[in-house]
């Protein structure tokens, strides 16, 4: 049996950081919403575990490694992947594909057991990929509410280069931060190039996450047309994705 799942990407509609835990870690209220941008991931039953392509610290590996030892099981699968989210923008494309990569598995092997403690135990982002649509996460962001759902179409933007959370994290320390995106200003420390990417795409966009990837939202495909043909001018990378209710 092979099974395949679309790995979506999320926004931080919002994004406060609320201090350090002390121990590297830190504390954020977050609004996620998911949209239609996606990495695809497959995945089959198998000798040995296996991700084609793959690296041996890839999080979809490490998601199979912690299911196995959750489920007390051997549970060899295995995994493609094809990437299409820009990697460190800030968009959860690795914490989605370790979701996406339980879930499959879980089908596969016809496990029956809850998967959130797999996947908090994963990363912070890890625990909203298994539902999706729009949430509020609190503490690291793992502690889930749903919110409604709010039809729209968020327009994109990368600057052709990532950002690492962890450095990004460690800025805020120095920096702080205010507004919509607290970590804004620690990204802007770190990677003084997403200044002018920034200045570039104007007032109305905002960051996600740590960087380094920005949107902006619309109501409908055809509000977003005329910037959508500007930013597509001056960003390396952009879409236009529609935002997603739950899948789970």
């Amino acid at each position: 049996m092979k099974l395949a799942l679309g790995a979506h990407a999320k926004l931080n509609l919002e994004l406060s950081v609320l201090g350090s835990t002390g121990d590297g870690q830190h504390l954020v209220r977050t609004v996620l919403q998911a949209v239609s941008l996606h990495d695809l991931i497959w995945a089959e039953p198998a000798a040995r575990t296996e991700l084609v392509g793959g690296t041996t610290d890839d999080l979809v590996l490490r998601a199979a490694a912690a299911l196995e030892q959750r489920s007390q099981r051997n549970l060899p699968t295995l995994f493609g992947l094809e990437k299409r989210i820009p990697v460190g923008a800030g968009l959860g494309g690795g914490s989605s594909d370790a979701a996406a990569a339980l879930r499959l598995m879980a089908q596969i092997h016809g496990l029956d057991l809850a998967l959130e403690p797999v996947a908090a135990g994963l990363g912070a982002d890890v625990p909203f990929f298994l539902s999706g649509g729009r949430q509020l996460g609190l503490d690291r962001g793992q502690i889930l509410s749903p919110l409604g759902f709010e039809p729209g179409w968020y327009l994109l933007a990368w600057p052709g280069f990532g950002l690492s959370t962890a450095e990004v994290y460690a800025a805020w320390d120095e920096v702080g931060g205010e507004g919509t995106n607290h970590l804004l200003r620690a990204a802007l420390t770190v990677e003084p190039r997403l200044l002018e990417f920034a200045r570039e795409l104007g007032a109305h966009w905002s960051m996600s996450g740590s960087g380094s990837a920005f949107y902006r939202a619309f109501k409908t495909p055809e509000e977003a047309e005329g910037e959508r043909l500007r930013v597509e001018r001056l960003a390396p990378w952009s879409g236009l994705y529609r935002g997603l209710g739950a899948w789970a």
